[in-house]
């Protein structure tokens, strides 16, 4: 078989579909962003980056920088293999202990991204507990919906966010043991579950309830610990679920919960047991930007007013976006090909990245730009960007009524 050829025939569907995935060849400026470099054609061009998931800035905050750096030094760079075999960094036990303060809990977990943590948590939980079935939301992240096919667990579709679909889902289920899994913020329409009825939901049933806090931690909350926290909720969520590599600036992913339950996925989780730990310096990185957070509000509140000022001014603009309650703004385009193409002059010709979301990450017919303001965005940025949407609005109008 001529596998180049099949792999060929598939890459240019996909190309003619629209929905075929280029990367942008950027070089992060510390102590510069949301400036950056970009590769192109043998040139380095600036621009401002829009869509970037290091929501609060903190992947340069001194502090954090300053704690990654002295850890490297004293550590060195790897974690040495497994923490089975390579052993488990005092920076990996102190984390741990940040994360299970962040969210009120006895133990914390660490994996090596978000994907990971979801992906072994839900297989584990899914296959090691007898006769269960899992409710999912059917919006969920890929990282969960391949954890709970992973398990081979009976899988039951809720609607999304619906708690009055998942009350009467679980009542059909019977007395089988049952595990709820949702998300707090949906990082492509930027909506927030009703948590509070669906913990409600869950403990008249008795389900575990799992949420995925990813796009919420740092984010939301007094000490940033995420919309369960701002609810005042944690308490009564089984197992809460996030990532370093979003807010926090770093990189990884992590569970919390009971000690037996944490200890339980270390013991049997093929994710955590059979993959190298993060490196001993990401971790002290991100205990630094977690103790940052937790005592510092600036930054999100200087987020919440870039988040507010945009809107403002898209409204102002006439450039159709989504409504929802967090910092998550989708310009919605509905064409794959529309949105490659406005994707790119914003970059060519105004120096604005903010990359398209397609299928699958999206259903097709619902394409979109993913804009996320920081608080480093200043309002010049925020002007720069609104004119930019407005002109090139303005040339798919033209373009539209001559065709």
């Amino acid at each position: 078989m001529d596998f180049d050829a099949l792999f060929q025939s598939q890459l240019d569907s996909l190309k003619s579909e629209g929905n075929y995935r280029i990367f942008a060849d950027l070089e992060r400026r510390c102590g510069s962003f949301p400036r950056a470099g970009n590769h192109k054609n043998g040139h380095l061009r600036d621009v401002t980056i829009w869509c970037s998931n290091d929501y609060l800035g903190m992947g340069q905050h001194p502090t954090v920088v300053s704690a990654m750096v002295e850890a490297v030094q004293s550590c060195g760079t790897g974690a040495g293999g497994t923490r089975n075999i390579g052993g488990t960094n005092h920076h990996h036990v102190l984390l741990e202990r940040e994360l299970a303060d962040l969210h009120g809990k006895e133990a914390a977990l660490l994996f090596t991204s978000g994907y990971v943590s979801n992906w072994a948590a839900l297989s584990t939980l899914g296959a090691r507990i007898p006769n269960a079935v899992i409710l999912s939301d059917e919006k969920n992240h890929a990282s969960m919906i391949e954890g709970i096919r992973h398990s081979r667990a009976d899988k039951v579709l809720w609607k999304h966010n619906d708690w009055r679909d998942l009350d009467r889902k679980l009542h059909a289920v019977g007395d089988r043991p049952k595990i709820v899994a949702f998300e707090s913020v949906y990082s492509m329409d930027g909506d927030i579950a009703p948590i509070r009825e669906i913990v409600e939901v869950c403990e008249a049933h008795g389900a575990l309830s799992y949420i995925d806090e990813v796009h919420a931690v740092g984010m939301y909350g007094p000490r940033g610990g995420g919309v369960t926290e701002a609810l005042g909720l944690a308490h009564r969520i089984d197992l809460i679920e996030g990532t370093l590599g979003k807010a926090f600036g770093c990189v990884g992913g992590y569970i919390t919960g009971s000690a037996n339950l944490c200890d339980f996925i270390r013991s049997f989780a093929s994710g955590f047991i059979f993959t190298t730990a993060l490196p001993p310096a990401v971790a002290a990185a991100a205990a630094a930007s977690i103790q940052h957070l937790k005592g510092s509000d600036a930054e999100r509140r200087a987020q919440k007013d870039r988040v507010a000022r945009l809107r403002s001014r898209l409204d102002a603009a006439g450039i159709p976006h989504m409504a929802n309650d967090s910092h998550i703004i989708p310009v919605m385009i509905g064409d794959p090909v529309k949105c490659r193409m406005i994707s790119d002059i914003l970059m060519d010709d105004w120096g604005i990245y903010v990359q398209p979301i397609n299928y699958p990450t999206v259903p097709k017919g619902t394409e979109r730009l993913r804009i996320t303001p920081g608080p480093l965005h200043s309002d010049a940025d925020i002007d720069h960007l609104v004119n930019a949407l407005t002109a090139l609005w303005k040339r798919c109008a033209v373009a539209h009524a001559v065709a």
